[in-house]
């Protein structure tokens, strides 16, 4: 099979001839402390790893929106992302503390008139058909990332506690960031659509460790109903591109209104929090999962043996028949031993028919 054929086919939820491996990221610490170990800048060539899919994205804009002063007193060279939002920067990547520049707004007037980045622009998104026309001949499929699609955007912008409460209390200032930030995630995903990408990556964290951050109801009404916009975006350009949605956490009460919506691949699937081999008994006829190794016990504190457990298992549950991507369930932390990554690609290629 081509790198193509088997992410497709795997992501189809039938069998491929082997499973595919997705070796992930580390976040800022764990890098450069990889690299002070190893000397090597790429661990996925350091492991031996080629993932079967490459990226395509919109290009920068070449607008520069001055959001400071919707900001007060950041320390001197704070970084701004182009929505505006604020980051202090911690000792490593999980103690970033995000400062929303929103918080204070009081009338739908200031939502309104907050500048968000312009997609539209051509030089934002012509490039899109060429680029993944180029993965195709390489023989790869193409995945556009647009994860954090909404609501992360939204409370990063309007502050979280003042967004939850704006659900109940103002419910047109929820309703304008959302629905600002919905229309230009709908743009792209149309544009995404329309140059051939054969899935559309997007998300937003919703879970905590046992239970959603809101009840279901309230999880539609105002999240799940306008995602169900963008992947309608996507599927009237290209309807048989393949939507994968992320979020951390416990999130089954809201697993069936996401297929319903259009879902078809569900990452990442922490173990810590649901029941992988449960999830693919239930769902399996439905959806295609992509993670499922714990990175909050097992690879930080796990043995390389109690890895290779793990991928063991995974692949005899939620790989039976096809349907699995395998990897960390997020990126990797300072606490995780370079043996246990070691490990866990041994164990997929051994256990998931990389060695044939």
């Amino acid at each position: 099979m081509t790198h193509r054929e088997r992410i497709l086919t795997v992501l189809s939820r039938k069998p491929a001839d082997r499973v595919p491996m997705d070796l992930g990221g580390f976040n800022r610490e764990a890098y450069r402390l990889f690299v002070e170990k190893t000397g090597s800048h790429n661990h996925w060539e350091y492991f031996g790893v080629e993932g079967d899919w490459r990226g395509v994205g919109f290009a920068g804009s070449k607008e520069t929106i001055d959001h400071r002063p919707y900001h007060e007193n950041l320390p001197e060279g704070t970084p701004l992302n182009e929505w505006g939002t604020a980051f202090i920067v911690g000792s490593n990547s999980a103690y970033d503390h995000f400062v929303a520049p929103m918080t204070y707004a009081t009338t739908i007037k200031q939502m309104q008139d907050y500048p968000l980045p312009d997609v539209t622009p051509s030089y934002r998104h012509e490039h899109l058909e060429s680029a993944v026309k180029s993965i195709h001949d390489a023989e790869y499929a193409a995945i556009a990332g647009m994860q954090c699609t909404i609501f992360e955007v939204a409370w990063q912008i309007r502050g979280f506690n003042e967004l939850m409460t704006d659900f109940y209390d103002n419910p047109d200032m929820a309703e304008c960031i959302l629905d600002r930030i919905t229309e230009l995630r709908c743009f792209m995903a149309r544009r995404y659509a329309e140059a051939g990408t054969d899935i559309l990556s997007l998300g937003d964290d919703v879970g905590m460790e046992y239970k959603l951050m809101m009840s279901p109801d309230v999880w539609y009404k105002w999240l799940g109903s306008r995602l169900a916009k963008v992947i309608k975006s996507a599927r009237d350009a290209k309807p048989d591109i393949i939507i994968h949605y992320h979020s951390d956490g416990y999130i089954e009460p809201i697993i069936p209104k996401l297929i319903e919506i259009g879902l078809n691949v569900l990452n990442p699937v922490q173990p810590e929090c649901m029941d992988p081999a449960k999830l693919k008994k239930q769902y399996g006829d439905q959806l295609a999962f992509w993670g499922t190794i714990g990175i909050q016990h097992t690879m930080p504190f796990g043995t390389p043996d109690d890895v290779r457990k793990e991928v063991k298992e995974r692949i005899e549950t939620v790989g039976k028949g096809g349907g699995l991507v395998i990897g960390p369930t997020h990126v990797l932390a300072p606490e995780v031993p370079i043996e246990n990554i070691a490990a866990f690609v041994e164990a997929v290629k051994e256990y998931g028919g990389w060695n044939k």
